[in-house]
């Protein structure tokens, strides 16, 4: 019993250590791979498959997964190169590319160190673009640079495996000389353009200053000449209304005398009295400053007629005296 006892107390043990390493190996074969990544798969030493996202079995032993790569985009910021221009002005240039793994297989056997090779990929293509530009167009030109240095390394990596999405020139950096001269010009471009701006605004405030005097004495002229038209209106008015006061004034005094001369006709008053009348107007006039008055002959002669009464009257009364 001893025996026995000990012998399935070993078998039960290799039982469990068999069950143990089964368990290991099956785990073992059993892979996840995550969103946005790719796994490549040997069997032997050969490529066998590419995995996607998921859950995957491998063979024990005789499968070996070798590259696990991101299929996401990704950026490389290389050092700066000392690059030469077609006019012989040595700078550095410093580039960002932006790439995305199009096709793992390729990317894991298509080239050893596939970020070395983009380096110098982009180095050697970036000299070559440079040196058919002189300084003023490598500073300017920009945008055309970044999309010829694009078009050459999406070519040249697409046997990698490798697409390249953007380049970007992160920063020129020409000699110290060439920066100062540049400084320079920049401070006297804006010097000139401050100047310019200076004698725009003097020239817009002279022309402002002249329309307002412009405006200004034409607004004067036509008060002046709206007053002086007024004054004239007022006068006329003045006249007109003068000239009105004195016609009526005469018609006043006209009716009056026609007045007077009717209530004479209907009193039945004779030539004698009107006569009178006119002596009486003419002894008013004579009141005045006139020199010369000149009496018609009928009133002459009434005013002798009437130096006669009185004379007789004035006889009459010395006689009654002495009596």
């Amino acid at each position: 019993m001893t025996l026995l006892e000990s012998t399935v107390s070993a078998g039960a043990i290799t039982a469990i250590i068999v069950a143990i390493v089964l368990l290991i190996i099956i785990a073992s074969c059993i892979r996840i791979v995550p969103q946005a990544h790719a796994v490549i798969l040997e069997r032997l030493g050969a490529y066998k498959r590419t995995w996607g996202v998921g859950i995957h079995l491998k063979a024990p032993f005789i499968d070996r997964p070798t590259a696990r790569m991101s299929l996401k985009e990704q950026v490389v910021d290389f050092a700066p190169q000392p690059v030469i221009t077609k006019d012989n002005v040595t700078m550095r240039i410093d580039t960002v590319v932006f790439f995305q793994i199009t096709d793992p297989k390729l990317y894991a056997y298509g080239v050893e160190h596939p970020i070395m090779a983009i380096e110098n990929l982009t180095a050697t293509t970036l000299r070559n673009i440079i040196g058919e530009l002189e300084l003023d167009q490598t500073l300017t030109s920009r945008e055309i640079i970044n999309t010829k240095m694009r078009l050459a390394l999406d070519t040249a990596t697409d046997p990698w495996g490798i697409k390249v999405n953007r380049v970007e020139l992160k920063n020129i950096i020409p000699p110290a000389e060439i920066q100062n001269a540049m400084e320079k010009q920049m401070k006297a471009e804006r010097e000139r353009r401050e100047m310019e701006t200076r004698a725009e605004g003097e020239k817009k405030a002279n022309i402002t200053v002249a329309e307002g005097k412009k405006q200004s004495a034409i607004l004067e002229a036509e008060a002046e000449k709206q007053s002086a038209i007024l004054k004239a209106e007022a006068k006329k008015e003045a006249t007109i209304r003068e000239a009105e006061g004195q016609a009526e004034a005469i018609r006043a005094v006209q009716m009056a005398n026609a007045e007077g001369i009717k209530y004479i006709r209907e009193a039945g008053a004779d030539q004698a009295v009107l006569t009178l009348k006119s002596l009486e107007a003419f002894g008013k006039a004579a009141d005045g400053k006139a020199t010369k008055i000149i009496i018609p002959s009928e009133i002459q002669g009434l005013a002798g007629l009437a130096s006669s009464l009185k004379e007789i009257v004035t006889e009459d009364n010395i006689d009654t005296k002495e009596s």
